[in-house]
């Protein structure tokens, strides 16, 4: 059960949590250790003879995760505490939701990591498309800008968007911590489901970026909890396809 103390630091601890994660990345960008937080960096490495770099980067994509998508979260993290304020193993059910939900953010890294890593090799092997490597920034500006009007991006942020009927159609309140795994886990789907394409032009500008981690965390929290987030999907949209057409005419000229 949850007393009165633990209620009322709650938000403050979670506040606090992702607080610390912007502040590990700051240091991190500032130490002599900052091109391991860069995929790109990562990828000129050879991580057949040094697997643990792998390791590295899951790290700073864990907290690039807790800094930008944990608080776009936090309405339906709240509303789950409060639910079972009541139970003595309370505590330790919220935990298992935050777990979950950051384990699906970290596989969805790894897996993009590797993708990111065979584009490069591919890049690395043919001289032809060396020379062209702007095509795969436009190509994810365009896939990410595309995905905007998709109906899959929609259903996802209406589940994200109600945090009531999320938990109730998932919570049974039987083998507690199972089930709070799961909700965990489903959130996370769902979430990776609105956010994997904005996500990924991190890929693009930079991971090492604070100010891109501050706007497109900014942009995602508003887009998943705000009454007028949907409005912004479109503009947004556009705005990154026109990013992608930019970027070809740049190269082109």
């Amino acid at each position: 059960m949850w007393t009165a103390q633990e209620n009322r630091l709650f938000l403050p601890l979670m506040l606090g949590l992702v607080a610390l994660a912007w502040l590990s990345l700051a240091l991190w960008g500032l130490s002599p250790w900052s091109r391991y937080l860069s995929h790109h960096s990562l990828a000129e490495l050879d991580l057949g003879r040094n697997g643990g770099l792998l390791l590295v980067y899951v790290g700073g994509w864990t907290l690039m995760t807790i800094a930008m998508m944990l608080p776009t979260s936090l309405p339906l993290i709240a509303l789950f505490r409060r639910m079972t304020a009541s139970r003595p193993d309370g505590a330790r059910l919220v935990a298992l939701l935050i777990a979950g939900y950051l384990a699906v953010w970290t596989l969805f890294g790894i897996a993009a990591y590797l993708a990111d890593l065979g584009v490069h090799q591919i890049v690395s092997r043919s001289p032809a498309f060396g020379q062209h490597e702007w095509v795969i920034g436009a190509a994810v500006l365009l896939v990410a800008g595309s995905y905007q009007f998709t109906p899959l991006k929609h259903h996802c942020l209406d589940a994200c968007r109600s945090p009531l009927s999320f938990i109730s159609a998932r919570w049974r309140g039987r083998d507690e911590e199972r089930q709070s795994l799961l909700l965990g886990i489903h959130h996370g789907v769902f979430c990776v489901g609105c956010c994997w394409s904005l996500m990924l032009v991190m890929f693009v500008v930079g991971m090492g970026s604070l100010f891109w981690m501050l706007l497109l965390g900014g942009v995602m929290a508003v887009e998943k909890n705000m009454p007028w987030g949907r409005q912004l999907s479109a503009p947004l949209g556009i705005g990154l396809m026109s990013g992608a057409a930019a970027i070809s005419l740049m190269a082109l000229v």
